[in-house]
């Protein structure tokens, strides 16, 4: 059997058991060889240190006594996917989350070979990988969990706090104080609705049913309202300037969701960055860089500017990743990853980048026009 040399063959005398030896221990996954009788014929390395057994001892031993193997309700794994009674049509299993009797989880994957199609299975290929990863992401779950618990424990004491004691102390206050406590309990109930409503679009963004709803939008309004709304939470109107560069292209959005972007961009710019923030918008191309990357849709361009200490090169790419935080902030992790949904649900684009003094600056492009115009225009020239 001829095969290229390299550093995993180095010094194999290409025998087809030993090309398979060499080989097999340079791959990341554990692997299981078993015949037709059941018996363990062929382990790797990595599988040992997968399972933490020094198996390789227990070749020609049935399975079912080399590696026994448990599945969540306490089953032999091996008698409930049996590979040998299967029917013809079945070539393997998917990726299954086993133990160990020692309690070490491993996942498995399971290939049935056959001599030919509808005869008995005569080797079962099993690869292993630890649940390392696994652990990880249930690590994440748990952080994202708490710190929802966090986030959400804070507005909610503060709706209960002040509309108790505005039941129990109407007549001490006066209307302008009740407006006060009013107004801040609604600000609160918002920030609850908003994390709700962050939960709920991630899991419409992973199920692939994001929806948009266009119609023409104006941008200037928009804006306003978030300035009215800061203003109203005790932000200073002189911390948030707004620049509008006219003429800007007539803009076709669902005017909900081009909010929910204002709102988190801006909200993260109050929250990480520092100094003043600056909103502005602007015509331009959907790649925001006219037309040189792609994409010469013109557009309108909202760009989103703080004066913080700014974003690492090396995290621009990480950023809009779902459950993504700075090292050691207490966030859920989700508003940049909505933004990018959002944006790309309209036919744009978003970017992170530095200022030129420094400073993080979010910038997103909506692509200009009436989208069934446009598709009707292009089945006309089309047809033309």
């Amino acid at each position: 059997m001829n095969v290229a040399d390299g550093v995993a063959l180095a010094g194999v005398h290409q025998t087809p058991a030993d090309v398979v030896r060499a080989i097999s221990s340079t791959i990341p996954d554990g692997l299981l060889v078993l015949d037709d009788s059941r018996r363990l014929v062929f382990v790797n390395r990595r599988a040992e240190e997968i399972l933490q057994s020094p198996i390789s001892g227990s070749l020609g031993l049935s399975i079912e006594e080399a590696v026994p193997l448990w599945d969540s309700e306490g089953r032999l794994w091996w008698d409930v996917a049996n590979p040998w009674r299967q029917l013809h049509t079945v070539k393997g299993h998917r990726e299954k989350l086993l133990w160990t009797g020692s309690g070490v989880e491993v996942l498995a994957t399971a290939r049935y070979l056959r001599p030919e199609p509808r005869q008995p299975v005569e080797r079962v290929v099993v690869a292993l990988r630890d649940a390392l990863a696994r652990q990880r992401a249930e690590r994440d779950h748990a952080a994202l969990i708490s710190t929802l618990a966090h986030e959400l424990r804070s507005p909610l004491t503060s709706v209960k706090g002040f509309s108790s004691t505005l039941l129990r102390r109407w007549d001490r206050f006066t209307d302008e104080q009740k407006r006060l406590i009013i107004e801040t309990i609604e600000a609160d109930a918002d920030r609850v609705t908003r994390l709700v409503s962050d939960l709920l679009d991630v899991s419409r963004i992973e199920a692939g049913r994001m929806q948009v709803r266009r119609r023409e939008i104006f941008l200037d309004p928009l804006i306003a309202r978030h300035l009215r709304r800061l203003t109203g939470l005790g932000i200073p109107e002189s911390r948030i300037e707004v620049e509008v560069n006219r003429p800007i292209p007539d803009c076709w959005a669902d005017p909900d969701r081009i909010d929910q972007i204002l709102i988190n961009l801006v909200d993260n710019a109050l929250t990480h960055g520092a100094g003043q923030i600056r909103v502005r918008v602007t015509s331009g191309t959907v790649d925001m860089v006219d037309g040189a990357d792609g994409d010469a849709r013109p557009a309108c361009i909202v760009s989103v500017a703080d004066e913080g200490q700014g974003i690492p090169e090396r995290l621009r790419a990480v950023i809009f990743t779902r459950f993504w935080h700075g090292p050691g902030q207490r966030n859920t992790g989700l508003g940049l990853y909505i933004v990018k949904a959002l944006v790309e649900a309209h036919g744009g684009r978003v970017r992170a980048t530095n200022g030129p003094v420094g400073g993080a600056v979010f910038t997103f492009s909506i692509p200009a026009g009436d989208p069934a115009l446009a598709l009707s225009e292009a089945a006309a020239l089309s047809v033309g």
